[in-house]
């Protein structure tokens, strides 16, 4: 019977290494500059825990193959897929405005693969264990954390905003020690790549010839090839990353998105949405929201999400000077051509969407006030920013405190005047647009609990299931729409590391 078993195992190992794995890893064929090779530190007991059934097949993976112990093996590092070349990336950040040559310090990518439809996907094992750029960490992470990205950043992508994504998270059977002992996890975490402002800043700091520029192209070459035959390969790079940020934050506003880390190792170049340590969805709307605990002057607040971005901007684009003009006078009048850029298309995408919320399909030159004047009202009235907008999606409005104010009935006699009137076909377009069901911070901490204290994991997986589809009204599901007592209000969310 042991030597069946072990055999099935070898099977089982076989199959999970294969899996529909699909390497091909351009990252690693870059100057050693840019990374470190480097395993993933084996754990004792790893345990699959989550494991994305749809995103797995759509990266063309094996569900089937990788929901075993050895395809928990694959997750936690132990086993290694066919065609991986694990390696730690390094990158710099500006955190909290100060500058600092970082590196993944518990991360490991384990290659790119390469889906059915041609697209190209990072694997990365995030709590692997200590790399090179670790410092004084333990590389390992908790399992809490790992559970919250997992939640917070498939909601984003039901949402319909860029994101990492969440393929498994597996225990590691080992403690981890922060204030207390916690038990220890890893996430598999997807991207269409790990290039951030920061990676930019790592190599403009080394001052070698030539690595900003390999940087540079291989950056145009995976994420926008048409512009390779750019007269200015360069300067259109600034531009298009400045565009998809400005678009990126203004989803994030759109929706009450609270990163609470803006660091620029945080704003990736591909414009999707990375690191949710102490992220939150707002619940009272009020521009000063924060929710970090490690924010205590509340540089990153929601109503600074948009100048912080630009903030992070200046800073990519300092990196480029040296490859925008050969004189550097022209370099920085370009490179200050293209920010200036951000805060119009920021301010175009945050209108279209906020029109969109409120079914103004017919353009106005008041629209921008005529929606602050919504949000001063909410802010006033301390209303809930979610249910809001869904209330305002109703063909009846709701029984809202906000909803019973003259001030409001003023406002809402205009916006029927602008809108026609609440009929079926506005509600269902605003519908589309306005999440009935977003991860309320109180929510979210209960099913952690559950899971962490408890060992219960059904919590977090209705959660998830009901965030899969958060423009549906669906009644099962109707307590995850109510906003937080003052009993269940949470003010403080942790970063994890």
């Amino acid at each position: 019977m042991i030597m069946d078993k072990k055999t099935t195992y070898a099977e089982e190992e076989a199959q999970a290494m294969r899996a529909g794995w699909s390497f091909d890893n351009t990252y690693a064929r870059l100057p050693t500059a840019f990374r470190v090779e480097q395993a993933p530190i084996p754990v004792s007991r790893p345990q699959l825990v989550l494991f994305n059934t749809r995103l797995a097949a759509q990266l063309g993976l094996n569900a089937q193959a990788l929901k075993t112990p050895a395809g928990a093996a694959i997750f936690a590092g132990n086993l290694l897929p066919e065609g991986a070349q694990p390696l730690a990336q390094a990158y710099a950040g500006h955190q909290f405005g100060y500058f600092t040559m970082l590196g993944d310090g518990r991360a490991i990518l384990l290659g790119e693969q390469l889906a059915p439809d041609g697209s190209r996907w990072d694997i990365q094992l995030k709590g692997a264990g200590q790399t090179p750029f670790s410092r004084r960490g333990d590389g390992r992470a908790a399992f809490g954390p790992m559970l919250r990205e997992y939640l917070i950043s498939e909601a984003l992508f039901a949402l319909g905003i860029p994101s990492t994504r969440s393929l498994a998270v597996v225990l590691t059977g080992e403690p981890v020690f922060r204030e207390t002992t916690l038990p220890g996890a890893i996430l598999t975490r997807v991207a269409s790549s790990h290039l951030r402002v920061g990676t930019f800043e790592y190599i403009a700091a080394r001052r070698e010839a030539g690595e900003l520029k390999i940087l540079a192209d291989y950056t145009i070459q995976r994420h926008f090839p048409e512009l390779a035959t750019s007269p200015q390969p360069y300067f259109h790079l600034l531009q298009t990353v400045i565009s998809r940020q400005a678009a990126l934050i203004a989803q994030w506003m759109s929706v009450g998105f609270i990163h609470g880390v803006m660091n620029t190792d945080n704003m990736t170049i591909s414009g999707e949405s990375i690191d949710y340590g102490p992220c939150a969805f707002m619940d009272t709307y009020h521009p000063d929201t924060v929710f970090s605990a490690i924010d205590s002057q509340g540089r990153y607040a929601y109503g600074n999400q948009a100048p912080m971005a630009h903030w992070n901007l200046v800073r990519f684009a300092e990196t480029l000077v040296p490859l925008l003009h050969e004189q550097q006078d022209m370099a920085i009048d370009m490179a200050r051509e293209a920010l200036e850029a951000f805060s119009i298309q920021y301010h175009s995408h945050w209108l279209a969407r906020m029109r969109s919320k409120l079914g103004l399909s017919a353009p106005s030159p008041d629209d921008a006030t005529f929606i602050r004047e919504l949000l001063s009202l909410m802010e006033l009235h301390q209303a809930d920013f979610t249910q809001t907008f869904r209330g305002l999606s109703e063909p009846i409005l709701p029984e809202y405190p906000l909803f019973k104010t003259p001030a409001f009935a003023e406002w809402h006699s205009r916006w029927q005047q602008r809108t026609g009137g609440s009929g079926p076909a506005l509600s269902t377009a605003m519908k589309a647009v306005n999440p009935a069901i977003i991860p309320r911070n109180h929510q979210v901490e209960l099913a952690l609990q559950a899971a962490t204290l408890q060992g219960d994991l059904q919590p977090l997986q209705r959660l998830l299931e009901a965030l899969a589809d958060p423009f549906t009204d669906n009644p099962a599901f109707d307590d995850y729409r109510t906003p937080p007592s003052d009993t269940e209000t949470v003010h403080q969310t942790f970063c994890g590391t």
